[in-house]
């Protein structure tokens, strides 16, 4: 089910090679269609252009060369038959939904999807009248219980990228499949490189471009991958007339990024795991989330599901929110910061779920993202500010 070593080579090849086309002058990088517009000789072949504007270049907010140059590639990465690129991850996701849902329809969504998906999911229902049901993604018996008459999608996201918990994703696509349920996934965090859901039997694949494909946190960019019926669908429904196109500019950032994208994603896997292994060595950590960890409660479906891990986990400590976010102020090598995917490392602080309580003191929750960096480095950095946790506190005491 996972991608094989021979799949992984050849993903090497698929994101550096191309052939010499001789409409771009033999360029070895593919130019960038800086207009609007495309005119034509005849009128003739601007009337047969017109039939199908998803198909041919008529004007940017349907295609432009540069972007579907990009979306061409993705589509084989994940072995889809076509892709669309949104000017951003959730033009994609809105994209996908509104052109599946509408109202009186019913949707099942993993409860810990991105936080911007649950809150569209939610806005959708309270005004335009689509059920909605967020059902705990380890259970896939949740899901089946939560089919009704009217269900048109399942969302998945696996792993989820906060606590880093995984679907069953072949058994869920079997289960919507019986019923004629589309399913949807958001593979950002895996990438086709290390998972590939259509194979699965996933219906859609989502990715917020703007992680791990641009690589260098300078674009926003999202995309969805399918079958040439559904992404033809979601072209005439939600791409053309929602009007989130991608930028031909921004499309060729991407794709300078996807050329590196296997030789990032093994540094991110390697130096992510070990510190991850260090940080579950630690007393005052609860609980590292990282399905590369032998700790992880769903290890068995991470073996069968994933081939590589990236560079994205967190852990629940025993120390204080205030603690905790003194302690990422205090390292050099992480920046603060929301996103991932790009060359540097990040950290954010936050409360634990309700459920890590001990004591009757509620536990801090720590996202890293592990970046390029010397992975020795970036553990010096962490244990330099950790010693600080058990500083005592001086109290000041006036004369």
């Amino acid at each position: 089910m996972t991608t094989s070593e021979r799949d992984k080579n050849r993903f090497y090849t698929e994101v550096s090679h191309d052939a010499v086309d001789s409409r771009h002058q033999g360029a070895i990088s593919m130019p960038v269609y800086q207009s609007s517009l495309f005119a034509f000789e005849t009128h003739q072949k601007f009337d047969e252009a017109m039939k199908d504007v998803l198909a041919a270049s008529v004007y940017s907010r349907g295609n432009n060369p540069t972007v579907m140059y990009l979306e061409d590639k993705i589509a084989r990465l994940e072995g889809g038959d076509s892709a669309r690129c949104f000017a951003s991850g959730m033009g994609a996701i809105s994209a996908v939904i509104f052109a599946l849902a509408g109202s009186g329809d019913h949707i099942v969504c993993v409860d810990q999807a991105y936080g911007p998906t649950r809150e569209l999911l939610a806005d959708l229902s309270a005004r335009f009248g689509v059920e909605v049901s967020f059902i705990d993604g380890k259970d896939t018996e949740g899901f089946a219980n939560a089919i009704r008459p009217n269900t048109k999608l399942f969302y998945l996201e696996s792993p989820t990228s906060g606590m880093f918990e995984m679907q069953d994703i072949p058994a869920l696509a079997s289960l919507a499949k019986e019923h004629g349920i589309v399913t949807a996934i958001d593979n950002s965090w895996a990438t086709p490189y290390f998972q590939k859901p259509l194979a699965m039997g996933i219906d859609l694949v989502m990715h917020s471009l703007t992680k791990y494909f641009s690589g260098h946190s300078d674009s926003l960019g999202g995309v969805v991958v399918g079958s040439r019926e559904l992404i033809g669908l979601i072209g005439h429904r939600s791409y053309l007339n929602l009007g989130a196109a991608m930028a031909p500019q921004t499309a060729a950032l991407i794709t300078r990024g996807l050329r590196t994208l296997p030789l990032r994603l093994e540094r991110h896997n390697a130096s992510a795991l070990k510190i991850a292994a260090h940080l579950a060595s630690k007393p005052d950590v609860a609980r590292v989330n990282h399905p590369g960890l032998e700790g992880y409660p769903q290890k068995e479906l991470a073996d069968r599901l994933l081939s590589g891990y990236g560079g994205l986990f967190s852990f629940v400590t025993r120390h204080s929110v205030e603690k905790m976010k003194q302690w990422a102020t205090d390292l050099d090598y992480f920046r603060i910061g929301v996103s991932w995917g790009g060359y540097e490392s990040l950290v954010t602080v936050g409360s634990a779920p309700a459920k890590d309580v001990e004591e009757g003191v509620a536990l801090a929750s720590v996202r890293l993202y592990i970046g390029i960096e010397d992975p020795d480095e970036l553990l010096a950095d962490i244990e330099r500010s950790w010693a600080k946790l058990h500083e005592p506190v001086l109290e000041s005491h006036s004369l």
